[in-house]
């Protein structure tokens, strides 16, 4: 099969760290261009904005998109009015609207469209999901707490409306409960932690509930020193799960059953390979849609003030 040819907009850390190594792993792209203000990748071809890459390589089958959610909105609609199969970095959009148009314009156009969650794709997650597919859940505790200076340095969009803040790592932590949980879950009350300089919180409380009255519960935290704590602890009526360093590995009772490397973003070009293939999409918002939540009914609290 002919490789896809692929160009990622958008080129931060994320996208040098995690997609660049991703996608020369993978044989079914070759990675063509790179579309940025800020940033170039050797021996590939390079262009200030995805319209200019979109004009001078129409030859280009699929974009990544890894610039921030407040602009990503219109970089997606431009690709796909292209005819472009179209990935989307964590989170899908600023908004839950801008998220379903993406997803009606994929379907017109007949393309691809990925709305990805890296952290599905830790090694433990689809182990834990079959195992507590039979079980019932009785209480779950997530631990997501880091240091943002040491994965956001000097990146203030995230503070600001529509960066999500804290729930940009914590988003992970609820792709997964998402994913793995075997009955939907509902937000019951919460406490953000605002900076007095800032419009995005630094820290989060969440309670929720499921169906049968599980009791479900976040800490998410970006004052985090020392070692970093991406856990969750899951009790059931056949005994305790834990997904523990940001769910690479698995725990059931007293036996570690796997511990695993970084499969993440590899089995993201998997998906978005097989989706191609398929001629599918595949965009689910319920990980965004209970960062919403949180916004609509957290209680916010006014904490000091965030300096780098």
């Amino acid at each position: 099969m002919t490789p896809i040819s692929i160009a990622i907009v958008g080129f931060g850390k994320i996208a040098r760290d995690q997609h660049v190594p991703a996608l020369h792993a993978n044989t079914a792209f070759t990675l063509d261009a790179v579309a940025s203000r800020n940033a170039s990748l050797e021996s590939v071809a390079h262009f200030r904005d995805i319209q200019t890459l979109l004009d001078e390589r129409p030859d280009i089958q699929a974009v990544s998109l890894c610039a921030p959610p407040q602009v990503r909105y219109r970089q997606a609609r431009a690709a796909l009015a292209e005819g472009k199969h179209v990935m989307l970095e964590k989170p899908p959009g600023a908004t839950l609207s801008e998220v379903e148009d993406l997803r009606a314009q994929a379907e017109r156009a007949g393309v691809t469209l990925f709305a990805t969650w890296h952290s599905r794709y830790a090694a433990g997650v689809a182990q834990a999901r079959e195992w507590l597919s039979a079980r019932r859940v009785t209480s779950v505790n997530v631990q997501w707490k880091e240091d943002v200076r040491r994965w956001h340095p000097g990146q203030e969009w995230i503070w600001e409306a529509g960066g999500l803040g804290v729930f940009d790592p914590g988003i992970n932590a609820l792709s997964i409960i998402t994913a793995i949980l075997p009955e939907p879950f509902f937000l019951t009350q919460g406490e953000l932690e605002v900076p007095s300089n800032r419009q995005g919180p630094i820290a989060a409380t969440l309670a929720f509930r499921d169906a049968y009255d599980a009791d479900i519960r976040a800490e998410l935290d970006w004052r985090q020193a020392g070692p970093q704590t991406w856990d969750i602890h899951i009790e059931t009526d056949a005994g305790p799960l834990s997904l523990t360093q940001g769910g690479s590995r698995l725990t059931i009772g007293d036996e570690v059953l796997l511990e695993g490397g970084d499969a993440e973003y590899p089995g993201l070009y998997a998906r978005f390979a097989e989706l191609i293939g398929k001629g599918e999409s595949d965009v689910d918002v319920a990980p965004l849609r209970h960062v919403a939540d949180a916004f609509l009914l957290g209680k916010r609290v006014e904490v000091e003030a965030f300096r780098e």
